[in-house]
């Protein structure tokens, strides 16, 4: 998975990511390659991606624009917002100022570790 700017689309990185997923771990025997199914916003709603998504053998669970709330994407979501809400308890990774996106990668995980941390002594 690679850095971007802040100000490119999401959905130009959505293959790639799908590319540098890690095989699923679990039960005993062959391991599976890939998630079975991609849950995704609004953002990602054009025929083009989902044939993309198709192709790779995972089922793309994408919301669709015009259509109201309720499809039920909402309580994955809300895990990847609280996770991103977490990281913004540091200051210093609200807005990335590092050049080096190695050093920002640093502070993302030290910045995971504390939280792990900080849930463990509770």
């Amino acid at each position: 998975m690679s850095l971007t700017g802040g100000n490119r689309n999401d959905v130009t990185q959505l293959m790639p990511l799908i590319k540098a997923i890690p095989p699923v771990r679990g039960r005993v025997g062959r391991p599976r390659k890939r998630p079975d199914c991609l849950y995704a916003d609004r953002g990602y709603d054009h025929d083009k991606y989902r044939r993309l998504v198709w192709r790779t053998g995972i089922k793309p669970i994408i919301a669709r624009r015009g259509t109201p709330h309720g499809s039920g994407l909402g309580i994955h979501r809300w895990v990847v917002e609280r996770t991103i809400a977490l990281l913004h308890w540091f200051r210093r990774l609200r807005i990335r100022w590092e050049i080096r996106d190695d050093i920002h990668e640093a502070f993302m995980t030290l910045a995971a570790a504390i939280i792990c941390w900080r849930r463990l002594v509770r």
